[in-house]
């Protein structure tokens, strides 16, 4: 079957989503991408080649199952969350640049830019709500966000390939909200932590 060529279009659209997916779920963004490449489901661009590979779909695949259930153990969630800030940020900056690969620098170079700003947004948006969740003792709505995170990203990552226009669209009411929720959840947040650390201060006789 003869691949359809990338028009600049799909291609930014691929770019924003791997670059948002990737502060949401790392692993699975990469686990997906190659499996839909090594499938023949669709050509990727040179510069993600190597996520089909072998090697690489059973490493993502191996932290992808990890990330699964840690994802949804409360507390655990949010220790993954801090320990990946290191890494999902420049990691969608590296996928999105890819999309474009070293013959377009300059669009290489834009798409990092797009790819890891989308990329922080998500991953805060994501660790200020899961926090928060956490606040509350039961388990649930940790489950529930995490199987919303599950569902979303491969959703995201189709429709950018199939329908850029629309995830375009739904990207910016998802940016939106994410916005909003990391000004009101961070502002509880902060109340909280001056809440607790009212009650540890030692008292005055």
């Amino acid at each position: 079957m003869n691949a359809v060529p990338l028009d600049t279009t799909q291609l930014l659209a691929i770019a924003a989503a791997l670059g948002w997916a990737s502060g949401l779920r790392l692993y699975l963004v990469v686990f997906v991408t190659g499996l839909a490449g090594y499938l023949g489901w669709v050509e990727l661009p040179h510069g993600l080649k190597l996520l089909q590979q072998p090697t690489i779909l059973g490493a993502s695949g191996f932290l992808l199952a990890v990330e699964f259930f840690a994802d949804k153990i409360p507390g655990v969630d949010t220790l993954w969350d801090v320990l990946h800030t290191v890494i999902r940020i420049p990691a969608g900056a590296a996928l999105a640049a890819a999309v474009f690969g070293g013959d377009h620098a300059s669009w290489a170079a834009a798409a990092a830019l797009l790819g890891g700003t989308l990329a922080a947004t998500s991953h805060v948006a994501k660790a200020t709500t899961r926090a928060a969740a956490n606040t509350s003792p039961e388990p649930f709505s940790n489950v529930g966000l995490s199987l919303l995170g599950d569902a979303g990203v491969p959703l995201a990552l189709w429709l950018s390939w199939q329908h850029p226009l629309v995830f375009f669209a739904l990207l910016l009411v998802a940016l939106v909200l994410m916005v909003a929720l990391i000004v009101v959840l961070g502002k509880f947040l902060r109340a909280l932590l001056r809440r607790v650390a009212g009650w540890m201060r030692p008292r005055s006789a």
